[in-house]
């Protein structure tokens, strides 16, 4: 019975997104309610596991949340993102432009929502096409599989960072894991894959291509500019790499636990951007601030479906449907890691959204880490890789990359819906892969 309820609650949440059009948090609260409701819970005990779902989920997520969307703002305000890609793709040259927007794509999604990076960097590569002439899609596709990625892998992208706060998660081994899964499924899915679209020919969509563009002088320095944006991943991985090879209370490992913390580490990397990227390049301390405070707006909403998916997971732990689905699967078989990646997979087709598809899913599997032993970190990973399979008409990054593109909707399922789904097959693979050799 009380799978049974979880599948009329995840019916019901897809009806009220899809059939209704309800927003994303009050959809998740109130199918957390019903489902409370529906396993016997008593009122008041479903609102305290609302309230304690929210508090839980958001009290490891707030800092590093606010501190990734300031950072984010701070790279893509005073021209230092645009600065990393136009570097970067005059280093490489116009015969190895695609991996130029590779790194870019990889470094500058690291701090910013997918949404945020793609109108950032589009208007760099329409420039690049109309001056290389190269096929728009040939150009364009590398840098936005490289933000597709940074979204399913890397923390602290938001994405993987919310799954794993649920997973409890070492946020260092999910980055470690997450590049070595990101290496290949980058290269398969974005200049291996673009090599086959050339054959739709394109141009940038009328008014896209006249964007506000930041002058020589405008602009921070190149090595400012990548080392605020790489900073986090840098002290996060040596903690993670610390943790691995030092004994626990080694102080060298404390210390870099410490400042790899994400939020210290972002907390970091904002302190290094407001003085090289802003003040140093002649903003004032108020609009300096005032970009950073306007950031917060941008990810409110993000925020709360986090909240949502928290709170949804929260009543899942309370009812006693988590103890149920574990006992149930102390005796299978079944690959903890294929289960998360086939229910978010399931959820990303029919809810469109990548971000509900995930937090959803690790409401539902959470149970089963215990019983199983599977790694949290492989768990975040197989989630993220499941959570953008088959992007099609339901999902807002569709539209967003069809109208960049100047695409069909046939040719967008062609390419875009392709893409994500190379991603998702070559994340599952790599989680595996992995899986496999550690055990």
């Amino acid at each position: 019975m009380p799978l049974i309820i979880i599948a009329i609650g995840v019916a019901l949440l897809l009806l009220l997104m899809i059939g209704f059009k309800i927003n994303g948090f009050i959809a998740l609260i109130l199918v957390a309610t019903v489902v409370g409701f529906a396993e016997g819970m008593p009122a008041h005990d479903v609102i305290h596991s609302i309230q304690s779902g929210i508090g839980g989920t958001l009290g490891g997520l707030a800092m590093i949340l606010g501190f990734g969307a300031m950072l984010g703002r701070l790279i893509s305000d005073t021209g230092a993102a645009q600065r990393i890609a136009t570097t970067l793709i005059h280093s490489f040259g116009r015969e190895r432009v695609q991996w130029a927007l590779v790194i870019t794509g990889l470094v500058v999604g690291l701090a910013m929502f997918f949404e945020v990076g793609f109108v950032l960097l589009l208007p760099l590569v329409f420039t690049i096409v109309a001056a290389s002439r190269l096929p728009l899609l040939y150009v364009g596709v590398p840098m936005v599989t490289a933000l597709s990625v940074t979204h399913c892998f890397l923390p602290p992208h938001p994405g993987p960072t919310a799954i794993a706060a649920i997973y409890n998660a070492n946020l260092g081994t999910t980055l470690l894991y997450g590049i070595i899964i990101t290496i290949p499924t980058v290269i398969v899915a974005g200049p291996i894959f673009s090599r086959f679209l050339t054959k739709y020919e394109k141009t940038p969509p009328e008014g896209l291509f006249n964007p506000h563009l930041f002058t020589e002088e405008e602009m921070p320095g190149f090595w400012n500019s990548i080392f605020a944006a790489i900073i986090p991943v840098v002290l996060m991985a040596i903690a993670a790499i610390c943790e691995i090879t030092l004994p626990k209370e080694h102080p060298v490992r404390v210390f870099f636990e410490f400042i790899g913390n994400p939020a210290v580490a972002l907390f970091i990397a904002i302190v290094i951007a407001v003085f090289t990227l802003g003040l140093r390049n002649g903003r004032s301390l108020e609009q300096v601030m005032n970009i950073t405070g306007d950031s917060i707006g941008a990810i409110a909403m993000i925020v709360f479906i986090i909240a949502g998916g928290g709170a949804f997971k929260q009543v899942l732990v309370d009812s006693g449907v988590g103890k149920y689905i574990a006992d149930l699967m102390s005796g299978t078989t079944l690959s903890p890691l294929l289960m998360c990646w086939t229910v978010a997979a399931v959820l990303r087709i029919a809810l469109g959204s990548a971000t509900v598809a995930a937090i959803t899913t690790a409401g539902v599997v959470l149970p089963i880490i215990g019983v199983t032993h599977a790694d949290p970190a492989l768990m975040v990973l197989a989630t993220g890789a499941g959570s953008v399979i088959a992007s099609h008409v339901n999902d807002p990054g569709f539209w967003l990359f069809k109208g960049y593109f100047n695409l069909s909707v046939t040719e967008t399922l062609k390419t875009w819906t392709v893409m994500e789904t190379l991603i998702s097959f070559m994340g599952l693979a790599g989680v595996l892969a992995i899986n496999a050799i550690i055990h």
